[in-house]
């Protein structure tokens, strides 16, 4: 069978910005017949993520993170339709999902390394179950519940650094849900701020581009900061962290500003920050979802719920074409989109 399929054309350097070209579309072939166990499906969505930026690296950095080969199909969340199966528990027209899809317009996959999706749960829109009711939506209800200490009743302040992106947008909402009493966000324009406050019920938002940033958190967030989902590092985090509250908490769920950067994740911080930290005893451990698994189905069903019930408003960003998924990626790690970037593949 004749298929596209989106392989790792070059690599960016270290330290260099991510290009479209850095990507490239081929022909490709797949077998015709499927053995036992295994399945044919039809590509349907595939998920782009800042976190891939570190698999364009040879060594991507971390010890749970495989780096893509050149020449070599990329992969990652993605989700597709059952066409041919030969697996006991999989049937044609069964929708699936994987955090290992291959970018390609069709594949033959092992039926147990898929998930099956119920699109009734996300009100039929299953590209959603590659960000609010997926892996985004579980780091960032995870993040906030294994990592912020978050209280109902508490009166905590949340801030919330790449705001208007797929994890910070949901993050602010579910901060709010699980008790927050103020949630301020913080993003790279006029337009993304508006977007949270009057569709995603922050309290207020702050464009890091204009202004003073430091002065306008303290005006913000009058009695400090008590929980701080962060999802950029560098100089944004360093003034919020400077105006965190004694016991407070860092959801260190990311640090995009420094993946074109060759340090060590996570970045460490500057002396006077890492003395604050300690001074005030600012909890700030490393977030990994993976590790929390066992947790999953029933983190999904309450993310599901809230989406049902319009608790959670969720933004997309989609892009036609498998042929596009390298601007798609080239535009996300320049802040060029509202909420999950989301490529929709048809052959």
């Amino acid at each position: 069978m004749i298929i596209q399929r989106v392989v790792l054309n070059s690599r960016p350097g270290k330290n260099g910005v991510p290009v479209a070209e850095n990507f490239r579309l081929e022909q490709s072939t797949i077998a015709d017949t499927v053995q036992a166990g295994h399945v044919l499906v039809k590509t349907l969505y595939l998920s782009v993520d800042p976190y891939m930026r570190c698999r364009m690296n040879e060594d991507t950095g971390s010890d749970y993170l495989r780096p893509w080969q050149l020449s070599e199909v990329a992969d990652g969340g993605g989700i597709g339709v059952v066409e041919e199966s030969k697996h006991h528990n999989l049937a044609k027209g069964d929708f699936v999902t994987s955090f290992t899809w291959p970018w390609q317009t069709s594949a033959i996959l092992d039926g147990d390394s898929l998930q099956k999706l119920v699109p009734q749960l996300v009100n039929g829109r299953l590209s959603y179950f590659l960000g609010a009711a997926g892996i985004t939506g579980l780091t960032a209800l995870l993040g906030i519940r294994e990592k912020g200490h978050v209280a109902a009743g508490a009166n905590q302040t949340m801030v919330v650094s790449g705001a208007a992106g797929a994890c910070g947008s949901l993050a602010g909402q579910i901060g709010r849900l699980e008790g927050c009493s103020r949630v301020v966000g913080i993003a790279g324009t006029d337009e993304k701020c508006s977007i949270l406050v009057q569709e995603m019920g922050f309290d207020a938002a702050i464009n890091y581009k204009k202004g003073d940033v430091a002065k306008q958190l303290r005006e913000l967030c009058p009695g400090g900061v008590d929980v701080y989902f962060d999802n950029v590092g560098g100089d944004i985090s360093d003034t919020v962290i400077s105006q965190m509250n004694q016991n407070s908490h860092i959801i260190l769920c990311g640090q995009i500003s420094q993946y074109n950067k060759d340090v060590p994740y996570p970045p460490p911080l500057p002396p006077d920050i890492e003395k604050i930290q300690k001074e005030r005893n600012i909890t700030r451990e490393r977030f990994l979802v993976l590790n929390y698994m066992d947790k999953q189905e029933a983190s999904v069903l309450q993310l599901c719920q809230w989406i049902q019930e319009g608790k959670l408003k969720v933004r997309e960003t989609v892009v036609e074409g498998l042929a596009n998924i390298g601007a798609a990626f080239q535009s996300m790690m320049n802040g060029g989109n509202i909420g999950k970037q989301i490529v929709s593949v048809s052959e």
